[in-house]
Formats: C-alpha cells, sequence, structure tokens
C-alpha cells in the first residue's frame, strides 16, 4: 500500500498490520489458508514431493490476499512489507489459536482512534 507509514521495527509494525486485518472475516480467512498452507506442505513433506510446497503458497496467499480484496477492501501488507506480515500473519495465527486475537485486534483498534 503506497503511503503506508514508515515502520522502526516489527513491533511498531504489528498494530499496523491489525488495523488491516480489522474484520473477523478476513482473520479467519488467514487462519484457513495458515492451517491449510502448513498442511499441504507437511503432506509434501511426507510424500517427499516437493512440488506441493508451491501449492501450499498459492492456497494459503490466495486466501488471505481473497480477503483483503473482497472482504477488507483494501491491499495486503505482504506487498510492501513481505517479511514482516508473514512473521505478523503467525503471531495473529498463534493468538487465534489461543483465541486471544479478537482481545489483541479491539485493543489496537482502539487505540488507533
Amino acid at each position: 500500500m503506497t503511503g503506508d507509514p514508515p515502520f522502526s521495527g516489527f513491533e511498531d509494525f504489528w498494530p499496523f498490520y491489525v488495523s488491516q486485518h480489522s474484520k473477523a472475516a478476513t482473520r479467519l480467512f488467514h487462519f484457513a489458508g495458515t492451517s491449510g498452507g502448513m498442511a499441504i506442505l507437511a503432506a509434501a513433506a511426507v510424500a517427499r514431493r516437493p512440488s506441493l510446497a508451491a501449492a501450499a503458497l498459492v492456497f494459503a496467499y490466495g486466501l488471505a490476499w481473497f480477503s483483503h480484496f473482497a472482504i477488507e477492501k483494501n491491499r495486503p501488507a505482504t506487498f510492501t512489507h513481505p517479511g514482516w506480515s508473514l512473521r505478523a500473519d503467525f503471531r495473529m495465527f498463534r493468538l487465534m489459536l489461543a483465541f486471544r486475537m479478537t482481545g489483541e485486534a479491539k485493543r489496537l483498534l482502539a487505540a488507533r482512534t
């Protein structure tokens, strides 16, 4: 996204990332994409089929990017901050597994207003 604010580090980037995932449906699509992508990667390793690794990326990013364009109506942060976005996606995934992401989103989104 052009016009993204400058970030001094990942912890500075995190609130921005969460703001780009303000809708629960967007976060659920990311969760499904990350879960499915990891499952496909595991299957690729077990089956010794490295070509499936590409399918894992297409599946994971496809669901995530769909949610940005169709639900959130914004551009994925991956386009401008790929490393931090991947790291943030895994943080969001862990928080969702712990049922803490909704609270984190509410806290950070309230702090931005």
